[in-house]
């Protein structure tokens, strides 16, 4: 006969299965940081980039659960507006030696336009004026040339879309790493969809600030890094 303390362990196993949102953002930090450390520092070594494709498809997965959870979406906009002005110029730094190169913005720029759709889409009614958003949303991503641009919206949108069907949300993100081209590293982004896939709904300990802060703190440091190796300092 099963007893109350019983009960409790099973329940406490439960609780543990799985990845929560909290362990998923460190998971996408770690391969970013790989990713960057590799992009400014090694960039001939392609193992740090292959290992960096899994955090995208992670950061835009976490973007629609931030949204479908955040009290305030307009706070939670602003919030990611104002880092992406923040990050620009280290963004610059660190991949372009540049203060500012035009021809390319930072990712929190596509993030916030991610949720800037997902708040239009959620007050929008009928399949016309959705798809037209999204088209638009797409359209202003390629055009102000933020990281991913169009196709980094198309997956925040997948993710949205399929969000109640797990299963085909995993299937139909690990196909988007292959709009790149069969020759193109971020195949190798199909990954993010094991670490996905044990997503188990919870939120876990927050770290509300630190990868807005991290994410331009980091490119700096590698900037300054790049600059001490290359003797430029």
């Amino acid at each position: 006969m099963r007893t109350k303390n019983d009960f409790v362990s099973c329940r406490k196993v439960i609780c543990f299965m799985g990845l929560n949102s909290f362990q998923l953002k460190w998971i996408a930090i770690i391969t970013m940081l790989i990713d960057h450390v590799g992009a400014v520092l090694f960039p001939y070594e392609m193992g740090f980039r292959i290992i960096g494709r899994i955090s995208f498809p992670i950061f835009c997965f976490l973007i629609v659960e931030g949204f479908f959870h955040t009290r305030d979406v307009k706070r939670y906009m602003l919030r990611l507006f104002i880092f992406a002005l923040i990050s620009e110029i280290p963004y610059d730094l660190a991949f372009y030696d540049r203060v500012w190169f035009q021809e390319r913005q930072n990712v929190f720029f596509t993030l916030f336009l991610g949720v800037l759709l997902l708040y239009f889409l959620e007050r929008s009614n009928g399949i016309l004026p959705k798809l037209g958003e999204v088209f638009f949303v797409m359209y202003m991503a390629g055009f102000l040339c933020t990281d991913y641009g169009g196709r980094g919206i198309l997956l925040i949108v997948i993710y949205y879309v399929l969000r109640e069907r797990k299963k085909a949300a995993l299937g139909a993100g690990a196909v988007w790493n292959f709009l790149y081209g069969w020759q193109r590293i971020q195949n190798y982004g199909i990954f993010a969809a094991f670490f996905l896939a044990f997503y188990n709904g919870k939120r876990g300990a927050r770290i509300k600030y630190f990868f807005y802060v991290f994410y331009p703190a980091h490119l700096l440091i590698l900037f300054c890094l790049k600059g001490c190796l290359s003797g430029n300092y």
